[in-house]
């Protein structure tokens, strides 16, 4: 049995690197000019529904509401996995932009393509945590949506029971009118534990995408109150 898991990671690990070694250059010429950037998400999504695909992986996703592709968004999902990441690739049809670690840049191939596409920040670090609000305030007045973990990374020690969210991205989608979109993954944990190993198990995966919450008519004094009620969205779907 280990041996077919260890099987099945290698299987799982050139099917992430292959698409993604195709594509990066395609990554950076695609970004290299704004009107070119819709095909960056076109190659997002391609390259994830590859991974699944090729990887025997069912992937069965519930949309709560129809999202407007002309309309920006603050996605936030639970984060128990680094599939997760690949997973938000099927869920996000508008131009957008993620939100994640900087340790995600040691990634070969990956790091380097998530650098250069996306906000990276370190959370021990003040400047850069001012930094990336800043960027992240900068993409959503440009009208891409933002996707990001609020837990502020694998924290939880209970998955799939999240921890405290982190208040960025609310404040953001506040100050902006922005909508948040909170979207569920109840199986991520199991597909891929954050154990250190990286021994993938075989698994359906299930997105739930729930109904936007309008933050239109809130202030920064709301921050609170929506934090819980999209914390409260997100785990009654785990």
């Amino acid at each position: 049995m280990f041996f077919l898991r260890r099987l099945y990671t290698f299987w799982c690990l050139t099917w992430f690197f292959i698409p993604l070694l195709l594509f990066y250059p395609f990554f950076l010429l695609l970004n290299s000019r704004k009107e070119w950037h819709n095909g960056v998400y076109v190659l997002n999504k391609i390259w994830a529904k590859i991974y699944f695909f090729c990887c025997f992986i069912p992937v069965n996703i519930q949309r709560k509401s129809v999202l407007s592709k002309n309309q920006n968004y603050v996605f936030c999902g639970n984060h128990t996995s680094y599939l997760d990441i690949v997973a938000m690739g099927l869920v996000v049809h508008q131009k957008h932009c993620f939100v994640g670690k900087d340790s995600l840049g040691k990634i070969p191939v990956f790091g380097a393509m998530f650098k250069r596409l996306h906000i990276s920040v370190n959370r021990a670090s003040k400047i850069s945590s001012y930094r990336s609000m800043v960027k992240m305030n900068d993409v959503v007045k440009e009208g891409k949506s933002l996707v990001i973990f609020p837990e502020g990374g694998i924290i939880s020690k209970q998955p799939p029971k999240m921890s405290a969210f982190k208040e960025g991205a609310f404040r953001i989608a506040i100050e902006n009118g922005v909508p948040i979109v909170p979207v569920s993954f109840p199986y991520n944990w199991i597909l891929l534990k954050d154990d250190g190993r990286f021994l993938p198990n075989w698994h359906k995966l299930k997105i739930i995408i729930h109904e936007p919450i309008p933050t239109k008519d809130l202030t920064l004094q709301d921050i609170e109150m929506l934090k819980k009620k999209v914390f409260d969205v997100i785990q009654s779907g785990l």
